[in-house]
């Protein structure tokens, strides 16, 4: 299992894009359309260090209003975490044996399988399982793909994105949980995250492919608290799509 991105919600991603590619010098990997909505994903940093960020804006949303009622009820915002698995038939019976009960399954398509579950029984923030066909190759040779002939749209429904700022590199999700323990124990058990640092009231957890989950203690609803990167010079703090991303030195 492997942590690939984190999703966020937003009415319209002009300006996450100009932050993102503008401010952090993301590079823009690719993007369609889907019945309620249409994504795009965007690598903030390189081959080797960074994570990925997917934006999400309602479209078509006569076909499915999912979306729209997400920013209706709570506004822009991070909206899921989305772990790719080898077999999600197999990691299904897993979270059933867990006693959790996974939403919107769809097995029909080869090329891209998925499952939900729901914030309630995953400490606040919706997780996306899926299992997709290796159709881009590992990410060294997308960002090359992505570098030589610009991303792949299918079709490429976003805006024009500004001239790429210096790189900046997506260190990590933090998500607040009034119950670390228990967090903790869906994230490095069902959701095979590896512990590699822990302090007094956080713990901070990794997946195969870079990308990292810091857990940390505190009241109030459980979800994502803030997104934190790392940009030389850097250490400003912005709302963007509803969520806070800050500038960390570590």
């Amino acid at each position: 299992m492997d942590l690939d991105h984190v999703a966020l919600a937003t009415a319209d991603v002009t300006d996450a894009l100009d932050f993102f590619v503008g401010r952090l010098g993301g590079t823009i990997l690719f993007g369609g359309q889907g019945p309620g909505f249409r994504p795009m994903t965007l690598r903030i940093g390189d081959a080797h260090e960074g994570m990925n960020v997917e934006l999400l804006e309602p479209w078509d949303t006569h076909r499915s209003d999912f979306l729209a009622r997400f920013l209706e009820r709570d506004g822009e915002g991070p909206h899921h975490l989305t772990f790719k698995v080898p077999d999600l038939r197999a990691t299904l019976e897993r979270v059933g044996d867990a006693g959790l009960h996974p939403v919107n399954v769809d097995l029909s398509n080869p090329a891209w399988m998925e499952a939900f579950l729901h914030p309630r029984e995953v400490q606040g923030t919706v997780v996306q399982l899926a299992q997709a066909a290796d159709i881009f190759g590992d990410r060294a040779e997308l960002l090359a793909h992505v570098a030589d002939h610009g991303p792949r749209g299918n079709p490429a429904w976003w805006p024009p994105a500004p001239p790429a700022g210096p790189r900046a590199s997506m260190r990590r999700v933090v998500i607040g949980t009034p119950s670390l323990p228990e967090t903790r124990s869906l994230y490095t058990g069902l959701l095979e995250g590896e512990e590699i640092e822990s302090g007094e009231g956080w713990v901070e957890l990794a997946w195969p492919g870079g990308a990292r989950v810091r857990l940390e203690s505190r009241g109030g609803a459980p979800g994502v608290d803030r997104l934190e990167y790392r940009q030389p010079g850097s250490r400003r703090e912005d709302l963007i799509a509803g969520t806070r991303l800050v500038a960390v030195v570590d």
